[in-house]
């Protein structure tokens, strides 16, 4: 399930998506969320599907690839489930002494599904198809006019870049001390809740260690290059808009406008 983990990761091809603007991408991504709440219905639905898949085409990352993410929360997945179909109030399908299945909680139930399980990929889909250098230049563009009430934009885009290199780092490393630990004898699976719980105690604390090591060698290496902060500091590769950029910028306020329709007008035939 460690390798599952795909948010963080980014997979290398030649693709659209992977020549977009950074900034177009972060943008789309931000409106691909809302509208996913915005959505209440199988239309609303099936026209975030359509746009889902297109993107999924379009990046030429591997479907496998990019839905072995969803392991990762399948646990979280089921749990929400769980308590929006056995405690939300409402016409009741099935009863069984305190437990209840009702109308509501099953379209609840698989509302939420779709939410949790879409945002995970539309996420995925972002940080696969751009690098954590674009991402941490998109986010301090798009974040600058913050700078004007003395908010340190420059330096939230760092940590949260380096946030998200070092998942692949740390994933790698606790596959890497989980293989070290069973090969010793330790066993991460058998037990009960409380015995697997000790029994992650060797993963951790060599993964504490070796996570704060990297962090220290990582401001060490800044500090010896002589890294300030934001304040005056170029980039080697200014970001600079292209035509497809502003295509996609029009696709995207296009599928907005339809969401946004969608909620205020819902087509109720096919609503339910």
């Amino acid at each position: 399930m460690i390798r599952d983990i795909t948010i963080g990761q980014y997979y290398p091809a030649d693709s659209l998506l992977h020549k977009l603007d950074p900034r177009t991408k972060f943008v789309g991504t931000f409106i691909f969320i809302i509208t996913i709440f915005l959505f209440n219905g199988i239309v609303g639905y099936a026209v975030a599907t359509a746009f889902l898949l297109s993107m999924i085409c379009l990046s030429k990352v591997p479907p496998k690839f990019i839905f072995k993410g969803l392991k990762a929360i399948l646990i979280i997945l089921i749990i929400t489930m769980l308590f929006n179909i056995f405690l939300t109030p409402g016409e009741i399908l099935w009863k069984w002494k305190i437990f209840k299945i009702t109308k509501e909680g099953l379209y609840l139930a698989g509302k939420m599904a779709i939410r949790l399980i879409y945002l995970v990929l539309g996420s995925s889909i972002m940080t696969l198809t751009t690098t954590p250098n674009q991402l941490t230049d998109a986010m301090e563009r798009l974040l600058r006019p913050l700078n004007k009430i003395h908010i340190p934009v420059h330096e939230i885009a760092m940590m949260m870049s380096i946030a998200l290199r070092f998942i692949p780092i740390l994933l790698e490393e606790t596959d890497k001390i989980m293989k070290a630990q069973i090969a010793r004898g330790a066993d991460f699976e058998g037990g009960n809740i409380i015995k697997k719980a000790k029994n992650m105690v060797p993963l951790l604390v060599p993964l504490f260690i070796s996570a704060f090591r990297r962090a220290n060698d990582l401001a060490m290496a800044m500090e010896a290059r002589c890294y300030h902060g934001g304040e005056g500091r170029t980039q080697m590769k200014p970001l600079k808009y292209a035509g497809r950029d502003y295509v996609a910028y029009i696709i995207v306020l296009v599928y907005l406008a339809i969401a946004i329709l969608l909620r205020i007008f819902p087509i109720t035939l096919l609503f339910k």
